[in-house]
């Protein structure tokens, strides 16, 4: 931290000691200058700045040393709040977390569906009304709108392309038409960098410590966290671990390529594959409806895994070998020491997959020898994206000495 903040702007020493707060859960001033490399008098400084501004406040003191005792600091939760919307064709999510992460109100409504963009977005502005004012919340205390979403990012980070929703989101510009209907700041976010920043943020994990987090919902993303931000690439796109190839003679999948993780261990390649076992598919009731919904399926075939069905099971740690196998390359790759498994898609199968993770890369990684690679559940539940996208804006407004262009 010291190299990094020598010859720092002044907001960039503040928003990195905040940050140091926020990772610490609760630090001294003493320790701040230790972590920092500043002066005790410059840390006095800057945390009068931030206690003025509501953001920081002193909780109690530490044991002593010899003197006297040192008065602890931590983030002041309840002084400003952000908003995460997780928008999806089944569902879409709303939390409202205050400035730990901590998500202190959920809210769900039906998910975007086959209705128009603008139709989608002016109900999700209605409902964002009507979940402030049930909850009692100042607009004025919202930081901002982070949005998480399925599909490559606009180069200019305002635009999902490719997403598997509709083909009217192409080109609609969510960040602008959520804005003016709220009237608030928006960001958005794919939902596997969502998730990253959901663990790096709420789970106070410092800067000092890489990681990826590999999202599963209908589809496989990861999200990377290097040096306290997202790695995103030339174009806001890195992390597409799900058109890693792992089989070039492989099914065709939708980005052209053939092979991808994508087409072969997603929930949906699940299901396809249960599909082809009538006896599986008939006992576990599984109905061949248009529209059926993937995540309905998966979970059925998931939770009789869980149950001790060996046919189920096959499916599932087959899905759970090739996600290995692309986690392997990734880990090799970025040197990384430690992974986390976030997402709807790990919610009752998770502990096969966490199995198999952890014993490919025990058994395999390059740098196993140097360091092992911890691989650990993160968020699971159906409003894991929306928790990262608000943890995106606490991210960009409250620690931008993190971003980079």
């Amino acid at each position: 931290m010291a190299r990094r903040l020598k010859g720092a702007s002044s907001a960039d020493t503040r928003s990195a000691i905040l940050d140091l707060i926020r990772s610490s859960g609760r630090v001294s001033r003493i320790e701040l200058s230790e972590k920092s490399g500043l002066t005790e008098a410059t840390i006095s400084k800057i945390v009068r700045t931030l206690i003025d501004g509501g953001l920081v406040v002193e909780a109690g003191y530490a044991e002593s040393t010899g003197g006297k005792r040192p008065v602890l600091l931590e983030l002041n939760a309840a002084s400003r709040y952000a908003l995460g919307v997780s928008l999806d064709y089944a569902r879409i999510s709303l939390v409202l977390c205050d400035i730990n992460g901590t998500v202190l109100h959920s809210h769900a409504i039906p998910g975007a569906r086959r209705s128009k963009p603008q139709a989608v977005i002016d109900r999700v502005a209605r409902e964002i009304g009507r979940f402030l004012t049930a909850h009692a919340v100042v607009r004025g205390d919202v930081i901002g709108i982070g949005v998480s979403g399925a599909g490559r990012l606009d180069a200019s980070g305002g635009v999902l392309r490719s997403s598997r929703q509709t083909g009217e989101w192409e080109e609609f510009a969510i960040e602008d038409a959520l804005g003016e209907a709220t009237g608030l700041p928006v960001i958005l976010e794919n939902d596997a960098n969502c998730a990253a920043l959901g663990e790096f943020w709420s789970g106070r994990v410092s800067t000092a410590h890489d990681f990826a987090t590999i999202y599963m919902a209908t589809g496989i993303g990861c999200g990377l966290v290097v040096n306290g931000d997202v790695y995103r690439g030339a174009s806001s796109n890195a992390g597409e671990i799900g058109h890693v190839c792992l089989d070039v003679d492989g099914p065709p999948c939708f980005c052209g390529s053939r092979g991808c993780l994508e087409v072969l261990a997603t929930p949906a390649a699940v299901v396809r594959n249960a599909r082809e076992r009538r006896a599986l598919w008939d006992r576990l009731g599984l109905r061949e409806r248009e529209g059926e919904d993937v995540r309905t399926s998966f979970s059925t075939i998931a939770a009789a895994a869980m149950s001790g069905d060996s046919d189920a099971a096959a499916l599932i740690r087959r899905s759970a070998d090739l996600l290995a196998v692309a986690v392997l390359g990734l880990t090799n790759i970025f040197d990384l020491d430690r992974i986390y498994l976030a997402g709807p898609g790990f919610a009752i199968a998770g502990p096969i997959y966490l199995e198999v993770v952890r014993d490919v890369l025990d058994r395999l990684a390059f740098m196993r020898k140097v360091h092992p690679v911890a691989v650990e559940m993160g968020e699971t539940g159906p409003g894991a994206a929306a928790r990262g996208a608000a943890s995106v804006v606490l991210h960009s407004h409250l620690t931008p000495h993190h971003l980079r262009g």
